[in-house]
């Protein structure tokens, strides 16, 4: 039996209001590619489907694109709900779908769904258990829930079996080892009760794991964070995305590979003086890359006019622009405190202070000026 285990489409997402169904779209399309090419007996969707509980048409329209295709190639999917979807819009037709070849396990029900395939070994059984709150199984913890949910499933994790958990659930490893996260990552509680033990699975031969976005392998099992297809922060600029291909053979054998996926832009940090960013040096070395969505780091000292129309005059996908301002090691730090524990000041000798903190310079008598006539405006208003 081999599926392609996948999660955390995300979507209907948007980074700093851009939206990117354009690029969900062609990741989509690439992992449709790879289902086809690897002649997968299966694809496995393991939560956050939709970026958000109500989607924007344009996220319903993309979802129903992908699965028609792989409905079309008779490609099986299994897929449940996260925590960014809406239970109950995921599990939609679900009756009427599962005629079709795509089983959706949106809210949660006892026992378990549980979609079964065979292969020339027999049945595997594809038990579904989509992200519910503690609170709707009348637990106190995720990990509580969870070990509710699975006392509910009426099975035997005999030899002769082969049983794979599709969850959507912060799952940590050997002495409550967490996952690496990313920016992009929301509502996850690190050291909290959403905290679940991998070895709560250790009779499945596989788990496929959503929630985390980056690719990685939790605990001493064979449990599986796919992570997300696509980078949807910049801390994530300096890693690759994949899909995991998943092949088990008789009870207890197990081989997962990772194909790498390539986005249609890629997430990049750039970082320096804003004219040694537009230089046609660092241009030519950065290529095509120009066209990536950025962050740039500008370490100019002196003030800046439109920096991000001009940085997008070069690279239009700039995103976001932050300012650092180069100072010797340690003197922001000191300077910052000495200004807090200093005695009580004026409206303006406070924004003096801000001012030389921020700028690495004195405020001028032209800019004090200009801000004691604001000070002295906003208190007769």
């Amino acid at each position: 039996m081999k599926f392609l285990h996948t999660a955390d489409l995300h979507i209907g997402k948007k980074i700093f209001e851009l939206s990117l169904i354009e690029d969900q779209k062609y990741i989509l399309s690439q992992i449709y590619d790879i289902a086809r090419r690897e002649a997968v007996d299966a694809v496995i969707i393991a939560g956050d489907v939709y970026d958000r509980a109500v989607p924007s048409t344009e996220a319903v329209e993309l979802l129903d694109e992908f699965l028609t295709r792989l409905q079309e190639a008779h490609i099986p999917v299994i897929m449940i709900s996260g925590n960014h979807d809406s239970p109950e819009r995921v599990s939609f037709a679900d009756a009427i779908l599962e005629k079709q070849g795509i089983y959706i396990s949106g809210c949660y029900q006892e026992p378990l769904k549980t979609v079964t395939l065979e292969d020339e070994h027999g049945p595997v059984h594809f038990v579904c258990m989509p992200f519910v709150k503690p609170a709707v199984v009348e637990a106190t913890s995720s990990a509580e829930a969870v070990e509710h949910m699975l006392s509910h499933f009426p099975m035997t994790l005999s030899l002769n079996q082969r049983y794979v958990l599709v969850t959507h659930y912060f799952v940590t490893g050997e002495n409550g080892q967490s996952p690496e996260l990313s920016d992009s990552e929301t509502d996850v509680n690190v050291g909290g009760l959403d905290n679940v033990p991998a070895d709560y699975f250790a009779n499945f031969c596989y788990v496929a794991l959503g929630h985390i976005h980056k690719p990685q392998h939790i605990g001493n099992g064979q449990v599986y964070y796919s992570g997300s297809p696509l980078k949807y922060s910049f801390s994530e600029a300096q890693g690759e995305k994949s899909v995991n291909i998943v092949e088990l053979g008789e009870r207890g054998t197990v081989s997962v590979r990772r194909e790498i996926l390539k986005p249609l832009r890629e997430m990049r940090c750039i970082k320096g003086r804003l004219s040694d960013l537009m230089s046609g040096e660092v241009i030519a070395q950065i290529g095509e890359g120009c066209q990536d969505y950025m962050q740039a780091t500008l370490t100019d000292t002196e003030e800046l006019i439109d920096p991000i129309g001009t940085l997008r005059s070069v690279y239009p996908n700039v995103l976001h622009i932050m300012l650092e301002k180069n100072m010797p090691a340690g003197e922001a730090d000191e300077e910052y405190e000495s200004k807090l524990t200093a005695a009580p000041k004026s409206t303006t000798e406070l924004f003096a202070a801000f001012y030389e903190i921020v700028k690495g310079e004195s405020l001028d008598e032209k800019r004090r000026q200009v801000v004691e006539e604001i000070v002295a405006e906003v208190k007769a208003e």
